[in-house]
C-alpha cells in the first residue's frame, strides 16, 4: 500500500503542478481548482505513505519521479525545449530514483 499511496501522491502532484501554468497566476477557475485539489490528495497521501517509509526516501521518489514527469508533461503540453544537459539531469534523477528503490536498504522500515 505505501507505494500506491506515493503512486497517487505523485501524480496528483504532477496534474496540479501542470495545471499551475493553465491557471494563469490563479485566475482562471478551473486549473486552479485541479491546482488546489491535486495537491490536497498528494499531500494527503504522502502523509499516509510516510506511516511505512522514511520521509527522506518517500520525499527523494515522490520529488524526483515528480520532476521527470513534470518535465516530460511541458515538454508536451507546452513546448518546453529539453536541450541535453536538461536531459541529461533528467536522467540522473531517475537514475537516483531507481538506485533508491533497487538497492538502498533505507527503504525498508
Amino acid at each position: 500500500m505505501k507505494y500506491l499511496y506515493l503512486a497517487i501522491a505523485i501524480i496528483a502532484e504532477v496534474i496540479a503542478t501542470s495545471a499551475l501554468k493553465a491557471s494563469a497566476q490563479f485566475t482562471k477557475l478551473w486549473p486552479t481548482v485541479i491546482v488546489i485539489v491535486g495537491y490536497l490528495i498528494a499531500f494527503y497521501c504522502l502523509n499516509l505513505t510516510l506511516k511505512a517509509l522514511p520521509v527522506g526516501i518517500a520525499y527523494a521518489i515522490w520529488s524526483g519521479v515528480g520532476i521527470v514527469l513534470v518535465s516530460v508533461i511541458a515538454w508536451v503540453l507546452y513546448n518546453q525545449k529539453l536541450d541535453m544537459p536538461a536531459i541529461l539531469g533528467i536522467a540522473l534523477i531517475l537514475a537516483g530514483v531507481l538506485v533508491i528503490n533497487l538497492w538502498s536498504k533505507s527503504s525498508a522500515h
